[in-house]
């Protein structure tokens, strides 16, 4: 089922770009202001840096090199009335306020720090350069500063604050609201600007997912082959080398998809194998116990009318069928333990030939009473490595095999020859040889061709032959023979 609107991937990127650039603007407002304080400080102090000065000569504030407290008390009510927002101050060597022409209810230091002043005095141009507010104990503001009643002799100080306390209250008043409409447009715009490009961009990146999400969906909905037609199906081209992570994310959706999908198809080919395994199991089983029943029960019924070579006769018929049946039994729970891998091999290096040698010898009596000769045309000294119980038993079934399927007076073959860094063992028979048809399903479990004789085997030897082979790391293959007959091959790794 698919998300709500707003607790999708799309929705939390938009709400955290949203809270980020509220979050960036606000900081952004705020250094911006400040900066714009501290420029238009520096500005001010720089434009006003000889204002002291000038007022000194001027307004003729020293004479007979004394300062003149009369002009300066006239000095103060003239500037209170003509430039509001400076403030006077005449201090003392040690910075203490001596006079001045603000308010002097609203003054709230006695003196002021020398070390602003003594740095602005060495160091003209060292602005902005803060200093402090007499109407304040804690505020600083640029200021102006001059020694009196001359820098050779000074006696003091006359110290002007260039945005007193009047310009303060007028900048509040004039700008205060405007700089905070244009703040707030700014900021306004800027959000929208980012968040229409932030929510495109997001809308392109997170439209992708999307389309993967649904696929995924598709594909959870679908089966086998239509589960992976259906998720492949918006996106049928190859993926790119060079991508991104999503471009990754859709490959890898895209080959877990085959994976599974065909997964799904080897689980409906197993099912359906199981299901032939269980009816071919049920037939084969039934066969030879519906054939000691009826013995028996011939036994039990007629056991007073049948001669002695009769009773034998039926009893070894039973107990042949017996044999046969405890043969299924343990080829089926061998098979079932190779396909479980319960059995695993305990490969270790041997000379193949001389396994080959022993097992032929084993056949031979076999094979005489067939009459069908067994010989080894070929014997390399390869080394193999190779589990020797289980490498016996494939020989066992192929030779077996070659022998039930040659007609008399023939020939069964076989050939140790090294390749591909292993041993390849040949057996070949003289026999009709394998239908094409045939060919490709020989080794699956109960499988027999059409002409063949049901009532020796099971049809597991082959299939019991090619896991061990495989479980060995080897292979095993068959074929027809170049004149006649069938050919099978077993390949084992060497060193």
């Amino acid at each position: 089922m698919a998300p709500s609107l707003f607790r999708t991937l799309y929705a939390r990127l938009a709400l955290g770009l949203f809270l980020l650039l509220v979050i960036v603007g606000g900081l952004f407002t705020m250094l911006s202001l400040y900066s714009v304080r501290e420029y238009t400080g520096a500005v001010y102090q720089e434009l006003n840096r000889d204002l002291a000065s000038n007022l000194v000569t001027d307004r003729n504030l020293v004479t007979d090199g004394e300062l003149n407290r009369a002009a300066l008390k006239e000095l103060f009510g003239l500037y209170m009335t003509i430039n509001p927002s400076i403030e006077i101050y005449l201090l003392d060597r040690q910075g203490r306020i001596l006079s001045y022409s603000a308010d002097p209810d609203k003054i709230k230091r006695n003196r002021v720090s020398l070390a602003p002043i003594q740095a602005l005095l060495a160091d003209p141009g060292a602005y902005p350069l803060p200093g402090d507010d007499p109407r304040s104990h804690d505020r600083r503001k640029v200021f102006s500063v001059t020694p009196v009643p001359t820098s050779a002799n000074p006696t003091g100080y006359l110290y002007v604050v260039l945005r007193g306390e009047e310009y303060d209250a007028a900048e509040s008043m004039v700008h205060s609201e405007r700089l905070l409409q244009m703040g707030a447009g700014a900021l306004v715009v800027s959000l929208f600007v980012g968040l229409l490009a932030g929510l495109v961009f997001f809308r392109l990146l997170t439209r992708r997912l999307s389309r993967l999400t649904e696929r995924v969906e598709r594909f959870e909905a679908g089966d086998g082959e239509t589960a992976l037609e259906t998720a492949l199906e918006s996106n049928p081209e190859h993926v790119p080398e060079q991508g991104d992570d999503i471009d990754y994310l859709a490959a890898q959706f895209e080959q877990m998809a085959r994976r599974i999908a065909s997964q799904l198809d080897l689980l409906k080919d197993k099912d359906h194998q199981r299901r032939q395994l269980v009816a071919q199991v049920s037939h084969d089983l039934r066969t030879p116990l519906a054939s000691i029943q009826g013995y028996l029960e011939a036994l039990q019924m007629k056991q007073d009318d049948l001669s002695p070579a009769e009773r034998g006769r039926f009893l070894k018929v039973a107990l042949a069928e017996t044999h046969r049946l405890g043969r299924l039994v343990d080829e089926l729970f061998e098979l079932a333990a190779l396909e479980a891998r319960e059995k695993q091999p305990v490969p270790e290096l041997f000379l193949i030939a001389e396994l080959v040698h022993d097992v032929v010898q084993k056949h031979q009596p076999e094979a005489e009473s067939a009459g069908v000769d067994l010989v080894i045309a070929a014997a390399d000294p390869v080394m193999v490595r190779a589990d020797i119980a289980m490498t016996e038993r494939i020989l066992d079934n192929l030779i077996s095999n070659a022998v039930s399927h040659s007609p008399a007076n023939s020939q069964v073959t076989l050939a140790v020859q090294g390749a591909d860094g292993g041993a390849r063992v040949t057996v070949a028979d003289a026999g009709p040889g394998i239908n094409d048809d045939d060919l490709a399903q020989l080794f699956e479990p109960f499988y027999q061709a059409a002409n063949a004789d049901r009532t020796g085997h099971a049809g597991l030897g082959l299939a019991i032959a090619q896991r061990m082979a495989q479980l060995q790391k080897g292979q095993l293959s068959a074929q027809n023979g170049a004149s006649a007959g069938a050919e099978f091959q077993i390949w084992l790794p060497g060193k």
